[in-house]
């Protein structure tokens, strides 16, 4: 499934292969939480903008409108039009998000939704087999993700049971397979689906190896870490990363979940991560926020109001080849949803345009180069 097809230093490029095509390697995977990006992009507009996987969010599709909705109309692909890869996570995060709203057990998680209060009960089995009804492509396991910094001893107990839950995913996981039940029946066109465990432990390097050797074992077609970018600061997150990684299966496809800025991709590229979402590109642009090849700019700045140029004159996205700075401001400035569009399509081609550089970079073995570049610029404020 995952062919790994150069290296540069600790950054790798490769493929994975899905049934619904190919996914070059590094990658950024686009979030439309509820099956929709926030800023009124649709499945279309992302393949346009040179979106290979479309990331969608467990917890919120099974309180609204309900994964047997979404079976019922063929699958999650064709509910959204997508028709690349997809990829859904399990939902842990959110749940676990809800710390004053859920209660925490072995057999699983009571929770109220957060759209009418009504107490729900999840288990492991139940976050797979509401995936298996979306049917994505690729499935996480229902994990718990806890905030940090976490105490050492409650880190501890949480990846006992995180591994726990994750054999049961990967039975339940197995006999769906085992009885094509990812097929026609319960998702749709998607005849297979890969399911991905997560790694745990806080920011405890020692925790975090131990879980990972542990997860390992159960010979799954991915691994992610999760629980990172929850409160540490930056060099903490590398810090777990670098300890993690050299764990982690080569020949499988390594996931670094909710990350990040720009240069979070690359300094995790740069550690030998190969997958990453993150609603920031979409949610700064909503609020006027883009990246640009010299560094990040507010389109509410008054300076942009007669400003004629796109927003990156460097940059193929059809924002910057049909719009200025100007317009954007105006619409921005009018509370024009048009405005919020423009930059999102922006930011999104902006992520997926920096995943082919590093990926071109990488093929022609000068990432280091590359990465060195990139950080002095990228976080620069214009």
């Amino acid at each position: 499934m995952f062919t790994l097809q150069h290296t540069d230093g600790h950054a790798r490029s490769g493929v994975y292969r899905t049934p619904h095509g190919e996914i070059e390697t590094p990658v950024f995977m686009n979030v439309a939480t509820q099956a929709a990006i926030k800023g009124g992009l649709s499945a279309f507009d992302l393949s346009a903008l040179g979106c290979q996987v479309i990331l969608s969010n467990t917890y919120h599709l099974h309180l609204r409108p309900g994964e047997d909705v979404v079976r019922a109309l063929g699958g999650l692909h064709a509910f959204m039009g997508c028709r690349g890869p997809m990829l859904t996570d399990s939902g842990g995060f959110q749940i676990f998000s809800l710390a004053s709203l859920r209660r925490l057990e072995e057999g699983g998680v009571t929770f109220a939704s957060h759209i009418d209060g009504r107490r729900l009960f999840m288990r492991p089995e139940d976050a797979i087999s509401i995936q298996r009804a979306l049917g994505a492509d690729i499935i996480m396991a229902f994990d718990e993700c806890v905030a940090n910094p976490a105490p050492r001893e409650y880190a501890r107990i949480s990846c006992g049971r995180t591994t726990r839950w994750l054999a049961r995913c990967r039975d339940e996981w197995r006999r769906g397979e085992a009885g094509g039940e990812a097929g026609g029946e319960a998702g749709g066109e998607n005849p297979s689906q890969d399911l991905w465990g997560i790694n745990q432990g806080s920011t405890y390097e020692d925790l975090r190896v131990e879980h990972m050797k542990a997860i390992r074992e159960l010979d799954l077609p991915g691994y992610a870490i999760g629980g990172l970018s929850v409160g540490e600061c930056t060099q903490e997150m590398y810090r777990i990363i670098e300890a993690v990684v050299p764990h982690m299966p080569a020949e499988k496809p390594r996931y670094l979940m909710g990350v990040g800025t720009p240069m979070n991709l690359l300094e995790g590229i740069a550690r030998g991560i190969d997958f990453f979402d993150c609603v920031m590109p979409a949610r700064n642009a909503r609020h006027g926020h883009v990246f640009t090849e010299a560094g990040c700019l507010n389109l509410k700045n008054e300076k942009y109001t007669r400003d004629d140029a796109p927003i990156d004159s460097t940059c193929a996205c059809p924002t910057c080849q049909n719009h200025s700075r100007a317009y954007l401001r105006h619409l921005f400035k009018a509370g024009e949803a048009l405005g919020g569009r423009l930059a999102v399509a922006h930011n999104l081609y902006f992520y997926n345009h920096l995943m082919r550089q590093a990926r071109r970079a990488i093929e022609e073995g000068r990432y280091d180069a590359f990465l060195y570049q990139r950080r002095e610029i990228l976080n620069r404020r214009l």
